[in-house]
């Protein structure tokens, strides 16, 4: 009986404790404080790349641009060029990355929204995104490199830095963003 009394005790005590945030919450928590603000970044590694690399010598800036609940939206600048967005969304499971292209006139490009769910819990300082199935189709139907089925993307928050990077076989790219120095906001993107 005493024994009994004491298990329902802990029970009701170990209930009364607050849960442990789940990594993709810890994730996106660590997103918010950055709301608003740009950061100017450069390429650490580019393993792969085509001749005509739109990334190369140009300018990247990501604007922590939208954050609510569950979703926070980073347009990517690469010099002029203002069509990529990422977007970060929590799911029942983990995360998802999708990856908005648009025109600048506004409309999608044939080859956007495409990205993946976490399929792991990650951490709170990273977390990767396997293509998934729409994507995978989307790659095959607009012809892009075979490769590019399989591409994993990580984004990766350390002290002072965000990262993004795409790997594939034969095929590696890493951004580095320094936090410690804000830029001014870029225009909105397309």
């Amino acid at each position: 009986m005493r024994i009994r009394n004491i298990l329902a005790s802990l029970s009701l005590l170990l209930a009364a404790l607050p849960a442990a945030a789940a990594p993709a919450d810890e994730f996106l928590a660590r997103l918010q404080p950055l709301c608003g603000k740009a950061f100017e970044g450069t390429i650490t590694l580019n393993e792969g790349g085509a001749a005509n690399d739109p990334f190369v010598g140009k300018r990247l800036v990501m604007h922590v641009r939208e954050c609510k609940a569950g979703e926070v939206r980073i347009p990517l600048h690469v010099g002029e060029d203002r069509s990529r967005t990422w977007i970060v969304t929590r799911t029942e499971t983990g995360l998802r990355l999708k990856h908005d292209h648009r025109h600048a006139d506004g409309t999608e490009d044939k080859v956007t929204q495409y990205g993946g769910d976490t399929i792991a819990p990650g951490s709170a300082a990273r977390q990767s995104f396997p293509a998934d199935t729409f994507s995978k189709t989307l790659f095959a139907d607009n012809k892009l490199p075979p490769g590019a089925q399989q591409n994993v993307w990580t984004l990766e928050q350390g002290p002072g830095t965000f990262s993004y990077e795409l790997s594939r076989p034969g095929r590696v790219v890493r951004m580095v963003f320094d936090l410690t120095k804000p830029v001014t906001a870029p225009p909105a993107p397309w």
